[in-house]
């Protein structure tokens, strides 16, 4: 079970970060039930499916496994149009690690943070780049920004 929060990002957080990697990652459907996603992260691949979300949007069955990066990339090929591309940054804070992905192509200019939690109620000290929660709001999941990009938002 993943649960997580979701901010949009405000301030500088590249300083904090004690890394980062690139990803690309492609959606093989776009069931709001169930999504499949290949992912390219750094040097590793992986296939993940995940389930449709709880009612505060906190928490979903996500299963994962590491593929190898050959058939990442034949897999990529198949996936649906609007490949996600982003780097990923991550910022140590108290007892918790938040991954800020920082976006690009049709998503440029968006910046989120997430926070994975071992419980729905876990309390965690929010780092000071952190803005708006958008835990929940279905524009911010990257199954929906692959279809509705960010770039779109302020024209419609």
């Amino acid at each position: 079970m993943e649960i997580e929060h979701k901010f949009l990002v405000k301030g500088n957080y590249k300083d904090q970060a004690y890394s980062h990697a690139r990803i690309t990652q492609g959606y093989l459907n776009d069931d709001p039930e169930r999504t499949v996603r290949i992912r390219m992260y750094g040097e590793k691949a992986y296939i993940t499916i995940k389930g449709a979300s709880n009612a505060a949007g906190t928490a979903r069955f996500e299963w994962e496994k590491e593929i190898p990066v050959s058939e990442a990339n034949q897999l990529i090929s198949l996936c649906l149009p609007g490949v996600i591309d982003k780097t990923r940054y991550l910022v140590k804070n108290g007892d918790h690690t938040f991954e800020i992905d920082e976006f690009y192509g049709d998503n440029q200019g968006l910046v989120l943070a997430e926070v994975e939690l071992k419980e729905e109620n876990e309390l965690f000290e929010k780092p000071d780049f952190i803005g708006r929660e958008v835990t929940g709001d279905p524009r911010y999941y990257n199954s929906q920004l692959r279809k509705h990009p960010y770039k779109q938002w302020n024209t419609e």
